[in-house]
């Protein structure tokens, strides 16, 4: 008994300078990384709020896209993958250079403040990769730890710009490999998202919190309901993925020149903009979310916000795609509450959590980020809404880089990327 206290003892003694090493690390991380988040949560809040208050930047759009092609080109980093980069160096080992920071931090806010449609969660993981890996290099980790070190800057970079250190901890240890987790990030992940988290909150940076209204009991007719949804939802993540993949593919076969396709691109978006009468479908597309809680919205915005977005990125604008999957599934599931009569409101909730499951392949993160958006009250109907949409969103997925390490349908090793 005495030599296995003593050996359990030796054991945990061994392992606290582990801790205590990850823990040092991991707060450096959490705080370069929150700092930068601040700064580039701000720098897109001001673009957003210019763009509004000068409708005709949209113009200057095309222009702008040459600049941001101009820009990777003067920095030798014309063939950018953007978070597939990020995901391919923790499977691969790859060094992300840190002036990819920099040049995704620009371009994106370039992107905003001109009306591209994009996200800022997908910029801010190629941010939060960039400098942890830099960091783990310049600490002089082995190539094991920096894809620690990646995974952390990751979770730091979505805690700060988002407000979800939960969901951010999980996440960058989730959608690297579907099927596993990488526990072994699971300390510095948590760690660096909460001082990430704590620093954006201290400079006042405003978490994202949406307030469902009435929530129905969970019954088995609502449960049919709910179930419905996430099939649709699921067909909806899948068509979003399509959409960008394809639109990629497309401008690349057309139109073999980086700075030909940025501007005709620019073109096609603004053309479609006033074609719409509105910049509703521009940018993030955050007010739109907000409203979808509130009121109705036009049938076919979920339609238009996959367009655009796919025009956007698949033409070479920088951003990300997470903000839109929740724009996209809101607006999905504020027409089909309305469409039903089932609480519109909670529809809207289920929606974003569901089709940023099926885009993600994240089923815990996506559950963690429902919960912090809003709330514990409905999570019967988040868990059912998720574990279907996972299921039947196939090996479709947002990153070609992810990979699918287990099969959803059978305990069977795979190991293949998405679609």
């Amino acid at each position: 008994m005495n030599q296995k206290l003593k050996s359990g003892l030796l054991h945990i003694s061994s392992r606290i300078g582990l801790l205590l090493r990850w823990i040092l690390f991991s707060i450096l991380s959490g705080i370069a990384i929150g700092i930068v988040g601040t700064v580039f949560y701000y720098c897109m809040k001001y673009a957003t709020e210019a763009r509004a208050e000068f409708p005709w930047l949209l113009f200057f759009l095309p222009v702008g896209g040459l600049l941001i092609v101009g820009a990777y080109r003067l920095m030798h980093y014309e063939k950018d993958t953007g978070t597939n980069l990020v995901l391919s160096a923790i499977h691969s080992g790859n060094h992300i250079p840190l002036k990819m920071a920099p040049l995704i931090f620009l371009s994106t806010v370039m992107t905003h403040l001109f009306g591209g449609s994009a996200g800022r969660e997908g910029a801010a993981l190629q941010l939060g990769g960039s400098i942890g890996n830099s960091l783990g290099r310049l600490l002089r980790f082995d190539e094991k730890d920096q894809h620690i070190m990646i995974m952390c800057g990751m979770s730091a970079a979505f805690s700060a710009l988002f407000g979800t250190p939960m969901a951010a901890a999980i996440f960058s240890m989730e959608v690297v490999s579907v099927g596993i987790m990488h526990y072994s990030a699971l300390v510095p992940c948590v760690i660096s998202s909460l001082i990430a988290h704590g620093i954006a909150t201290y400079f006042q940076v405003q978490p994202e919190h949406f307030l469902i209204g009435r929530i129905p009991d969970f019954t088995f007719g609502n449960a049919i309901f709910c179930l419905l949804l996430a099939i649709c939802c699921a067909g909806v993540s899948v068509l979003f993925c399509i959409a960008l993949h394809t639109s990629e593919h497309l401008y690349q076969n057309y139109l073999k020149n980086p700075y030909l396709r940025v501007f005709a691109g620019g073109c096609l978006l603004v053309a479609l903009t006033l074609l719409v009468g509105s910049q509703d479908y521009n940018g993030a597309g955050m007010p739109v979310i907000e409203a979808c809680f509130e009121h109705d919205v036009v049938p076919y915005a979920f339609v238009l916000k996959i367009l655009f977005t796919a025009l956007t990125l698949g033409a070479g604008y920088k951003g990300g795609e997470i903000v839109p999957s929740f724009f996209i599934g809101a607006t999905f599931g504020c027409l089909f509450g309305h469409l039903f009569g089932f609480a519109p409101s909670l529809c809207t909730a289920i929606g974003m959590g569901a089709v940023f499951c099926g885009v993600t392949n994240c089923p815990i993160t996506s559950l963690l980020i429902c919960f912090e958006l809003f709330g514990f009250a409905a999570m019967p109907y988040f868990l059912l809404s998720i574990a279907i949409s996972y299921m039947l969103s196939g090996y479709y997925g947002l990153y070609r880089s992810q990979k699918i390490v287990y099969s959803k349908y059978k305990t069977e090793f795979i190991n293949r990327k998405t679609h």
